[in-house]
């Protein structure tokens, strides 16, 4: 179940897709999915699985489905959703086109999101993700947010100033929390749970209610003083709890 106005925002997404592009299915992942999806706050995360690629007519026309989508609900700009071709899935790491952060690109369909289709993905449009979608395995979902940690994550934090951003504070701490949960018991767990997890891992519990705050209370300004040594407590504790997964993913293998 979702909220109205995203209800209706899927609706009119999918009724504009079908005429645009070879429409097989369209799914939901992510905190739609998941249960954990909060209407303005969240990201909405599709997958339109297409029977061919897009020609370059069919790309402009899909950026024109979505800013027209986002001329009329304002939503519409945290819609972000990958264009994969139905006989292209089977490597985690090929990139598809995609719409995020209101512009075109392309970017594989990670091993977490095809996990979370299979898990408890949402059918929004035509058959399901069984049968269409490659499964994952637990290995190959481990070894991908250890890379993701190692790769990304931490050459991230040699730039403190990303992290004087929500964005990158949120993202950066819930992925590491995330990444313990799935490392240590296979499983998905929401932005929710990942709070909780982070408090077991130590995390400043300023931080922690930092981000609470922001995603399910009423946020308030913060002042540049908090926000920089928000960023602060963050790099410290990151740096130290990434580099302690990456190396014990490293002993255990």
């Amino acid at each position: 179940m979702t909220d109205q106005i995203t209800g209706q925002l899927i609706e009119c997404f999918v009724r504009a897709l079908q005429p645009v592009v070879p429409l097989v299915s369209v799914w939901a992942h992510g905190s739609l999915a998941g249960g954990d999806y909060q209407p303005g706050r969240s990201d909405l995360d599709l997958i339109a699985l297409v029977e061919r690629p897009c020609t370059v007519a069919e790309e402009q026309q899909l950026g024109e489905v979505h800013r027209a989508l986002g001329g009329v609900i304002p939503l519409a700009s945290k819609l972000h959703c990958s264009y994969p071709v139905v006989t292209e899935l089977d490597d985690p790491a090929h990139p598809h086109l995609a719409w995020a952060h209101e512009e075109l690109m392309r970017r594989p369909v990670t091993p977490v999101t095809r996990r979370e289709l299979h898990d408890f993905g949402l059918v929004l449009y035509g058959q399901p993700p069984a049968g269409l979608l490659p499964p994952v395995t637990d290995g190959q979902l481990a070894d991908f947010v250890v890379k993701d940690l190692e790769s990304f994550w931490l050459p991230a934090l040699d730039h403190p100033e990303w992290w004087m951003r929500d964005i990158w504070i949120d993202l950066g701490l819930l992925t590491l929390a995330r990444a313990t949960a799935t490392l240590r018991d296979g499983k998905l767990i929401t932005k929710a749970d990942a709070l909780g997890v982070l408090t077991e891992l130590g995390a400043p519990i300023d931080v922690v209610d930092d981000i609470r705050q922001r995603r399910y209370g009423v946020p308030s300004s913060a002042t540049e003083q908090w926000i920089t040594r928000r960023a602060e407590l963050t790099l410290d504790f990151l740096r130290s709890a990434i580099e302690q997964v990456v190396l014990k993913r490293g002993t255990c293998q």
